[in-house]
């Protein structure tokens, strides 16, 4: 298919880093495009910035992943700062390279506008007093979509109210866990963008295009990924005796493998233009031999991810809107990804395995990376070109190096207070008992980084994607398979796992010149909830939430977990023996719990997105879940639950 007959824009504009004296966008487009961009201001009709063709392409870094799939990162500084807490709408005009003619973009996006709007806008809100965050977001879960309803919540937002940004903590994807219907979805869209051939190392495939049209392997991704010794003896901690793929996700039966099938996903899972291009029906010749149980999965999930899809077109407009910050966890790379150290010894080691990591890793760079800090990602920009230009090849493997070496995926954005955001995947501390043990999420470096990184500030927005503090009870089950040597069983994956990790965190809150306001931003665990902390060692102790919000389209099984939330409640209350014979020695906890709930409900197990307004100060004035299905949770931060359970101090 020839880009003539594409959309001229697949995906996007999505604002990232903005600030009165920097935009940041980053779109796909299906051929090389000429932009110029148009700021005003409808309050105020003497506003008006014009950016031409000429001045915009020297601000704009494009890069080919595919004949027809182009990234555009549009990277403006601005001479002339922008005004503050006012709304400035933006016409971004593009044009193919090779026409004369400019579409604005109601012409490219007819529906990136909210009611009573003639173009898409901003405000610029540097002094956060209202920020919207989740994470996990998976296309086949059966459940309404969170960013819809953050979209939906933008909608009848006053200006008063206007969030600061979305924070998106992890898992924007799921690389490990693909509905057969989605991958389906993948392939068509691969085929029509014209990716170049991947050749893929030591497999039972030789190529991508043998992937993605011959031997797909629906549903049965876990015979073709890496089965090496080493591989067996990792996963024999969950499965004794039985032969497992390297790769520890219960779900890995449509595992992504290619670099075009990674690029696909962000695709169709951002915006509807893509979906119009796809066929919708599965062919015959997927369900005709699966079993009848199956057939119904398969149909089932299908009607799912058609659901999804037609909510795209609302979550392209929340994020054209705010400016959106993101940071990966496992799923955006693959399950357990660099738990523990044999995890990596093994994974790493198989040319195969080393590839898949890589290219979802190479994924996340162009589609999420790159926005969040550009300057940063600058060295590696050369490389991904050349990967992409001939996937498979030496270049290809040169650049998977470079991006598991690189350390630079943690960053700050400008704004007060300032949002910190943590990598805790790929700079981990190594266990040193035991290679088979979880790695702290941070090494000593990184968190001595970070500790020189708060100094000066009264209070931070302190991105982890993993919380800092958890549930009591569940940690505790976490640590008790690890002693038996089973932590891939549980995703045992908490700060305290390691004891110099959390030794070296833990330090950093009693430092004297940490900041006295500290807001903890986290997702990860399908669960929604917010804790106090506060240190006995120190007489005036900073003032730390964990404020944890998800998922935005996942939950934690039901039943479980109103069971392990009760139980954590009698298990580690205030009177009970095992709490005082376990209990944090230096730290106070404090669960605040859902108004309106039951007495022993601390815990919100419903997909949505969290909202948190701010003081002044940098302090929660007020916490809420906005559940997909339409409903508002509101924690009370006046009165909590002290919960002093086991000793972080260690």
């Amino acid at each position: 298919m020839t880009s003539d007959s594409l959309p001229l824009v697949l995906a996007g504009p999505i604002l990232r880093l903005a600030t009165p004296e920097r935009l940041v966008f980053w779109l796909a487009t299906s051929t090389a495009i000429d932009a110029r961009l148009q700021l005003s201001r409808p309050a105020d009709s003497s506003f008006q910035l014009a950016f031409s063709a000429s001045q915009l392409a020297e601000a704009t870094q494009q890069l080919q992943l595919a004949e027809a799939l182009y990234l555009q990162m549009i990277d403006l500084p601005l001479l002339q700062a922008l005004p503050v807490q006012q709304q400035i709408s933006y016409d971004l005009q593009l044009k193919p390279q090779s026409a004369e003619r400019w579409q604005n973009c109601n012409e490219w996006a007819s529906a990136l506008c909210y009611p009573g709007q003639q173009l898409p806008f901003f405000r610029l809100e540097p002094k956060v007093r209202q920020l919207l965050h989740g994470s996990c977001r998976k296309p086949h879960f059966a459940g309404p979509d969170g960013l819809v309803r953050a979209d939906q919540f933008l909608q009848q937002c006053s200006e008063h109210d206007w969030p600061s940004l979305l924070m998106l903590s992890g898992d924007q994807i799921y690389a490990d866990d693909v509905a057969t219907p989605m991958l389906y979805a993948i392939h068509q869209l691969a085929n029509k963008l014209g990716f170049a051939n991947e050749h893929l190392p030591e497999a039972d495939i030789q190529n991508s295009v043998e992937l993605h049209q011959q031997r797909p392997y629906y549903g049965q991704r876990e015979q073709l990924l890496p089965d090496t010794k080493a591989g067996q003896q990792v996963l024999q901690q969950l499965f004794k005796g039985v032969r497992k793929p390297v790769f520890t996700s219960d779900n890995a039966h449509n595992h992504l493998i290619s670099f075009a099938e990674v690029c696909c996903m962000y695709l169709l899972v951002w915006s509807p233009q893509c979906w119009g291009l796809l066929t919708k029906a599965l062919p015959a010749e997927l369900i005709e031999h699966m079993p009848a149980a199956q057939h119904a999965k398969l149909q089932k999930q299908q009607q799912t991810i058609q659901t999804f899809a037609s909510g795209l077109g609302q979550v392209q407009r929340l994020l054209a809107h705010l400016p959106v910050a993101m940071i990966f966890d496992d799923h955006d790379i693959s399950d357990d990804w660099n738990l523990t150290a044999e995890w990596e010894q093994t994974a790493y080691q198989h040319p195969f395995s080393r590839r898949i990591i890589g290219n979802a890793l190479l994924g996340y760079c162009l589609f999420q990376g790159w926005g969040n800090a550009p300057e940063q990602h600058q060295p590696l920009l050369t490389l991904c070109q050349q990967a992409a230009t001939v996937p498979g090849s030496l270049a290809h493997d040169e650049c998977i190096n470079a991006l598991l070496k690189f350390n630079q995926w943690r960053y700050q954005w400008p704004t007060e207070p300032p949002l910190i955001v943590l990598d805790t995947r790929t700079q981990r501390w190594r266990s040193e008992v035991s290679p088979d043990q979880p790695s702290g999420l941070m090494d000593w470096e990184s968190i001595t980084d970070l500790q020189q990184q708060l100094r000066g500030h009264s209070a931070v927005l302190l991105v982890s994607p993993a919380p800092v503090f958890g549930v009591k009870l569940i940690e505790t089950i976490q640590h008790l398979f690890t002693a038996f040597g089973k932590p891939l069983l549980v995703d045992a994956e908490s700060w305290m796992a390691h004891p110099g990790s959390a030794h070296a965190l833990l330090n950093l809150f009693r430092h004297p010149k940490t900041p006295q306001n500290f807001v903890i931003l986290s997702g990860d665990v399908h669960y929604s909830f917010v804790f106090q902390v506060a240190l006995r060692c120190r007489e005036q102790s900073p003032s730390i939430w964990q404020i944890t919000s998800s998922g935005l389209k996942n939950q934690f099984p039901d039943r479980l977990l109103k069971l392990l939330d009760r139980s954590n409640r009698w298990l580690y209350a205030s009177w009970s023996p095992l709490n005082w014979l376990t209990k944090r020695r230096q730290m106070k906890v404090t669960h605040h719990k859902p108004l309106g709930a039951s007495a022993g409900q601390r815990l919100v197990n419903s997909a949505g997105i969290g909202l948190l307004q701010l003081s002044d100060q940098g302090v929660p004035e007020k916490v809420l879940q906005l559940t997909a299905d339409g409903k508002q949770i509101e924690f009370d931060l006046t009165q909590g639950d002290d919960e002093i359970s086991q000793d972080y101090s260690l």
